[in-house]
C-alpha cells in the first residue's frame, strides 16, 4: 500500500491550455496536501509483531524530481503559474510512504517504488573528459548535486529507522531492490514455499495506512500505522515442476491501486508474495520464488537488470480456428491433430533485428517448450522469459508448418530496447515538450510569478537531461530555465524544427543560479 504526503500548500498548475488549482483531491493516487511533512514521520507499530519482514519505506522527493513527476502525471501538467514560498528545488517536497519486504538476510529490502522513475533515469554522470587538479571543473561538481540516488529510509516493526541504498531495479518484476546500512532489530520470517499455495487458502494483505494523530503531537508530523484486509488465494498459475509463476486473491474488504505493493503473509505471519496488480476486487500477487529471483538477479549486477527481449508476438494455439491457420502455412487436418495433442504458442510476428529474428524463427511456428519444459499458456512462457532474464541462451522446441518433425533453436535473450523505468513520453502532451524531448529535454513552464524566483521572467524550467544527448553534452541541466531559443522567446511560439536544414547548433539563453548563460546545443543526429 502507498500513503503520500506533500510539504507544498499552494501549487498553481496549467493543464493543457487552462489553469487549475494543484491542490491534490484526497484519493489514493493524489492525495490531499499536508504541510509541513516531519523529516521522518513517526510510525507506529501495530499489527506488526507477528510480520517483523514487514517493513516501511520512506521515498523522499525534492522539488525538481516533484515537477518531473507533474509532467508525467495523468492530468498532462505543462506548467507552474504560482507556488508556496517555502517552496525549493533541491529540498524535499514530497514522501511515499510504501510496504517493503525484508528477505532472510535482513538487509536486503523488496519494495515497489512507483516514483523511482522520475530519478532512476538521472544517472551519476562520468568524470569530466580532461580532469586536473588545477582546473576542477565546477560545472560537473553542481552537475552531480543533482544526480544523485534515491533518498530512502527503512523503518522496521520496532521503530528502528535506516538509510537505504537503492540497488536497482528488476525490470521483470518491477521491483526495486535495496540494501539497509543496519539488520532488521527483529529477524525477518522466512518465505514460504511457492507449492504451499492453494485455491482457498487465507491471505493478510500488510501496508501503511494513514492513523490517528497521537495526542500532544507536534504540528504537521504524519502518522502511519501498518494496516491489514483478509482475503482468500482465488487462482494460482503453475509453472513446471509445481512451480507458481503467479497467484490471485479477492475478498478483501476493500482494493484499489493502493494495494499494489503490499505484502500478503499467510495466517502464521510467513510471506506469500507482493501485490504486482490490481484489477477489479482481485490482486495479482507475486509469489516468493519471483521475489528471490528479482533481489538475486540485481544484486547480482548491483545495478538495474532490464527486462529480456525475444522480439515476438503470439497466442496459444488454442486461440486459432483452424481456418485461421492457413495463413501461416498449417494445413487443417494436421492443426487440428495438433491442438489436440499439444500446448504452445504460435508465434504471429517477429520484430525485426530482435533475437528472435536473428534465431531465424517466423510467423506460423509454435513454441512448444522453452529448454525442455513444456508452455503451457502465454502467462507461463512469459514468466519463463523473465526467470531467464536478458543476456541469456535459451532453447525452443520449435513445431513448423512445413515439418512434421519438432527443430530445436537456440535464442540468445537480450535487454529490451524500451527502458526499463522511462515514462512514455505521449504523457509530455505540450507542443514545446514534444519538440524538445526529442532533444533530450524534458521542460515544464514557468510564469512570471514562479521564474522570478529563479532569477527569470518566464520560461521553461529543465527537470530531465537525456544523459547522452546534444543537450547534455552542451551542457545543459536539470534547474535551467531556458528563456529563449535562437532569440525566440521559450514560452512564445517556437518552430518544431528549429535546426532546420542548418547544421549551426541552436542558442539557448538559459537563467542558471540566477545568472544569465548561453548555451550551445549541436543538431541532434538523425535517428534510424
Amino acid at each position: 500500500m502507498i500513503f503520500k504526503s506533500f510539504s507544498f500548500v499552494a501549487l498553481i498548475v496549467v493543464v493543457g491550455c487552462s489553469s487549475a488549482l494543484g491542490q491534490t483531491p484526497a484519493s489514493p493516487r493524489e492525495p490531499k496536501p499536508v504541510s509541513p511533512v516531519s523529516p521522518i514521520p513517526p510510525v507506529s507499530p501495530q499489527n506488526r509483531a507477528a510480520t517483523p519482514q514487514v517493513v516501511t519505506v520512506l521515498h523522499r522527493l525534492n522539488g525538481l524530481k516533484m515537477f518531473r513527476l507533474l509532467l508525467h502525471s495523468e492530468q498532462g501538467v505543462e506548467g507552474i503559474a504560482n507556488l508556496d514560498n517555502t517552496f525549493t528545488l533541491m529540498d524535499d517536497v514530497h514522501t511515499n510512504v510504501i510496504a517493503g519486504l525484508a528477505l532472510e538476510d535482513g538487509q536486503t529490502i523488496a519494495a515497489r517504488l512507483p516514483e523511482v522513475d522520475v530519478e532512476f533515469t538521472f544517472p551519476v554522470p562520468p568524470p569530466p573528459r580532461t580532469p586536473t587538479p588545477s582546473a576542477p571543473d565546477p560545472f560537473f561538481s553542481y552537475r552531480g548535486s543533482l544526480f544523485q540516488s534515491p533518498d530512502l529510509t527503512v523503518i522496521d516493526s520496532e521503530g528502528k529507522k535506516m538509510l537505504a541504498q537503492f540497488v536497482g531495479v528488476d525490470g521483470a518484476t518491477g521491483l526495486s531492490i535495496l540494501k539497509l546500512n543496519g539488520k532488521l532489530t527483529a529477524p525477518a520470517q522466512p518465505m514460504r514455499d511457492d507449492n504451499a499455495i492453494d485455491v482457498g487458502a487465507g491471505v493478510r494483505l500488510l501496508g501503511p495506512e494513514q492513523a490517528p494523530p497521537r495526542r500532544f503531537s507536534g504540528g504537521g508530523s504524519l502518522f502511519v500505522r501498518m494496516g491489514e484486509s483478509q482475503g482468500t488465494v482465488s487462482f494460482v498459475t503453475f509453472a513446471g515442476k509445481g512451480r507458481v509463476a503467479r497467484f490471485k486473491a479477492r475478498g478483501f474488504r476493500s482494493l484499489s491501486s493502493a494495494n499494489v505493493g503490499g505484502v500478503a503473509v499467510n495466517a502464521r505471519g510467513e510471506t506469500l508474495g507482493i501485490v504486482d496488480s490490481v484489477e477489479g476486487t482481485e490482486a495479482s500477487i507475486l509469489p516468493a520464488s519471483s521475489i528471490r529471483g528479482a533481489a538475486k538477479r540485481v544484486l547480482a549486477r548491483q545495478a538495474s537488470v532490464p527486462k529480456p527481449w525475444l522480439g515476438v508476438k503470439g497466442n496459444p494455439v488454442g486461440f486459432f480456428e483452424p481456418s485461421q491457420m492457413q495463413q501461416f502455412g498449417w494445413e487443417a487436418a494436421r492443426f487440428n491433430n495438433f491442438v489436440q495433442h499439444h500446448w504452445g504458442i504460435l508465434v504471429t510476428s517477429i520484430a525485426p533485428n530482435s533475437p528472435a529474428a536473428l534465431a531465424e524463427l517466423k510467423a506460423g511456428d509454435v513454441i512448444l517448450k522453452m529448454n525442455n519444459e513444456a508452455i503451457q499458456s502465454a502467462e507461463v512462457f512469459s514468466w519463463m522469459l523473465e526467470e531467464a532474464g536478458p543476456s541469456s541462451n535459451v532453447e525452443f522446441t520449435v513445431a513448423r508448418p512445413e515439418n512434421k518433425a519438432e527443430e530445436l533453436v537456440k535464442v540468445a535473450l537480450t535487454a529490451s530496447p524500451k527502458k526499463t523505468m522511462a515514462v512514455a513520453t505521449t504523457k509530455l502532451t505540450g507542443p514545446k515538450n514534444r519538440w524538445l524531448v526529442n532533444q533530450g529535454l524534458e521542460v515544464i513552464a514557468l510564469r512570471r510569478l514562479v521564474a522570478e524566483r529563479w532569477g527569470s521572467s518566464s520560461g521553461l524550467l529543465i527537470v530531465y537531461v537525456e544523459p547522452g544527448s546534444t543537450a547534455f553534452e552542451a551542457g545543459l541541466q536539470p534547474g535551467d530555465v531556458i528563456e529563449s531559443i535562437n532569440g525566440n522567446p521559450a514560452l512564445g511560439p517556437i518552430s518544431d524544427v528549429v535546426f532546420g536544414n542548418s547544421t549551426t547548433p541552436a542558442k539557448f539563453e538559459v537563467v542558471r543560479k540566477k545568472q544569465k548563460v548561453v548555451v550551445s546545443v549541436a543538431k541532434p543526429a538523425k535517428k534510424n
